[in-house]
């Protein structure tokens, strides 16, 4: 069968995309990158917020267009969305141009449901819990240029009340660091430039083991594994609570792993965290961002925040401003708070309205794209390594730098003539922009 893999939503998303089509490949299908050519379209769907679950359903009701004027005989639906409405007695109603809806923890049933019968709806929801990881043997298909992500755990334990994230992928279970590297270096021999650490919360990695081994291990393991490589090592979604020193550390030793700290802390004042189910304050953020900056002075920050909680007072979102103003991320992410009926925060009173939540993501963005220039404008006149990604039009390039990671923050343009993509290259830094910087090879 013919195959096209649509992928909506996070990194894990990714990786589970990239698994699927490795083990399609193995059965002997073939993938394509026209929708129009495929026999087979499988979507991996983010339901995680409601833009993300409304972006789905347009996705499949677009694609379902395709078995009247394309070669489409079947259409699955895989991943977070299908997930989160297994038990909705109409979902196979709702969606009839689907043919198959695959859980997250059925990705090894991707085979089947390509090869099933037409004619009949397949679900597949066996429980995320018993989600074994991908044998290193077994090969992905990659779909990212000279990055990868790799994920170290699966699941979470944690109870923020604005997160469906553990019932869609149950709880924390952490990867052998052994596992990890090994992927890692079958990765970089392929040609990978850099390796991407991500899972529900990184740092998290550990807590459900009881041998010690904790995220620091994974880095200084995987930093010596790939000592004798030029591929950077960067890694995503950290959680303040366990951010270590000892982590940061290990960053500070390896020349390689990128000091690039992602720390969603998605607010600042006491009372909103609280609500939220986040255990810190305002108080320990601080200590935390203090202690990045002390041990790793080279450090970049990045957060994620979300804006009109229920609860959330003016003099919250004031809090807020003025925090981000004072820490001065390298880059920053807002969202505004996306409601459902299957949330705690659903029935916490005072929910605020979406003008005045729309408002407050405004401002928080125009503070950041004034912050983001500002740092910007430091880099100008200096000498970056870039890694080299595309080729937009003769004479121009786009690449990052260690402090951009890809597809959330800014790029390097580059300007020059016979790069080769996947390359890293020296780029003195001539311009600076909102979120972008740019300059010519060194």
């Amino acid at each position: 069968m013919i195959v096209y893999f649509e992928t909506l939503g996070c990194s894990r998303n990714q990786v589970d995309s990239e698994i699927m089509l490795g083990k399609l490949t193995a059965a002997g299908h073939t993938v394509t990158h026209d929708p129009a050519l495929a026999q087979v379209i499988v979507i991996n769907t983010c339901g995680f917020i409601s833009t993300a679950s409304d972006e789905a359903v347009d996705l499949i009701l677009q694609m379902a267009r395709l078995k009247q004027t394309g070669a489409c005989e079947r259409l699955i639906a895989t991943g977070c969305l299908a997930q989160r409405y297994k038990d909705d007695p109409d979902l196979v109603k709702t969606l009839p141009e689907v043919d198959a809806f695959l859980g997250t923890g059925a990705c090894d049933r991707i085979v089947d449901a390509v090869e099933g019968r037409p004619g009949q709806t397949l679900t597949l929801f066996p429980d995320p819990a018993k989600r074994g990881f991908q044998q290193v043997s077994e090969k992905r298909e990659r779909t990212t240029g000279p990055f990868s992500y790799i994920k170290v755990s699966e699941g979470c334990d944690r109870k923020c009340t604005f997160c469906i994230i553990p019932v869609l992928r149950g709880p924390q279970r952490s990867r052998p660091v052994d596992a990890i590297c090994k992927e890692a270096e079958t990765l970089v021999s392929d040609g990978v430039k850099e390796i991407i650490l991500t899972a529900e919360n990184t740092t998290d990695y550990g807590r459900d083991l009881d041998n010690g081994t904790g995220f620091h291990t994974v880095l200084e393991t995987l930093g010596k594994s790939l000592s004798g490589t030029d591929a950077w090592i960067r890694f995503l979604y950290t959680h303040p609570g366990t951010l270590t020193p000892e982590i940061i550390r290990a960053v500070t030793r390896h020349n390689h792993i990128c000091s690039y700290y992602d720390v969603p802390i998605q607010h600042t004042s006491s009372a909103v965290l609280k609500r939220m189910g986040r255990p810190y304050t305002k108080n320990d953020l601080v200590a935390v961002f203090k202690t990045i900056r002390e041990i790793d002075p080279d450090a970049v920050l990045r957060t994620t925040l979300i804006v009109g909680f229920p609860g959330e007072t003016e003099a919250d979102f004031t809090e807020l401003l003025a925090f981000i103003k004072e820490v001065r991320f390298n880059h920053l992410g807002v969202f505004t708070y996306s409601d459902s009926e299957d949330l705690k925060s659903h029935r916490m009173k005072d929910h605020v309205d979406a003008e005045t939540a729309e408002h407050r993501h405004d401002m928080i963005m125009a503070a950041q794209a004034e912050i983001s220039e500002s740092i910007n404008e430091t880099y100008v006149g200096n000498s970056y390594t870039v890694l080299v990604e595309e080729n937009p039009e003769p004479g121009l390039y786009i690449g990052r730098t260690f402090f951009q990671a890809p597809e959330v923050d800014g790029v390097t343009f580059i300007y020059a003539d016979d790069l080769e993509l996947n390359t890293f290259v020296k780029v003195k830094i001539t311009d600076a922009f909102e979120y972008d910087i740019a300059g010519e090879r060194v």
